[in-house]
């Protein structure tokens, strides 16, 4: 598929190739779904361009898309590890207000990157919002716990 594709160049070293691809389908007629748009968000935050995958995100929803949890997380995600951790934060915050409960991996995805940038409080506000909000620590949290407490 069109999604594994771009994927696999993402995934690669291929960004600008999967890049380029995805707007020659564009301009073909090709009209991208939420899963190819989170391939090429996804890519981008992991190439460190933040800009472009909040471009990207804006044309997904002028395009009449709706972001799903996963270009959420994705997204947010990519905040973290450039240490954006209030954008990171607002992000959360406008996830569950479309709709989209973070999951597991959002929260231990933020707490990382709380922990990350030494914003040790950040982080135990965080845990107690996700234990709070019914999510038990899993082994990934409970190993950035311990971390937190080495």
């Amino acid at each position: 598929t069109c999604a594994s594709l771009l994927d696999g160049l993402c995934k690669n070293g291929r960004l600008n190739e999967a890049v380029a691809t995805f707007e020659d389908l564009e301009k073909k007629g090709f009209i991208p779904n939420i899963v190819i748009y989170n391939v090429i968000i996804d890519g981008l935050c992991e190439a460190g361009k933040l800009k472009d995958a909040a471009n990207m995100f804006s044309k997904l929803l002028s395009r009449g898309l709706q972001p799903n949890c996963m270009t959420y997380s994705t997204m947010t995600k990519g905040l973290c590890k450039k240490g954006l951790l209030t954008q990171a934060n607002q992000l959360l915050g406008k996830m569950e207000k479309h709709g989209c409960r973070p999951d597991q991996i959002t929260y231990n995805t933020l707490i990382r990157g709380f922990l990350n940038n030494n914003e040790v409080r950040g982080a135990l506000e965080l845990i107690d919002v996700m234990t709070a909000k019914g999510f038990q620590a899993d082994a990934e949290t409970a190993s950035l716990v311990f971390d937190l407490l080495s």
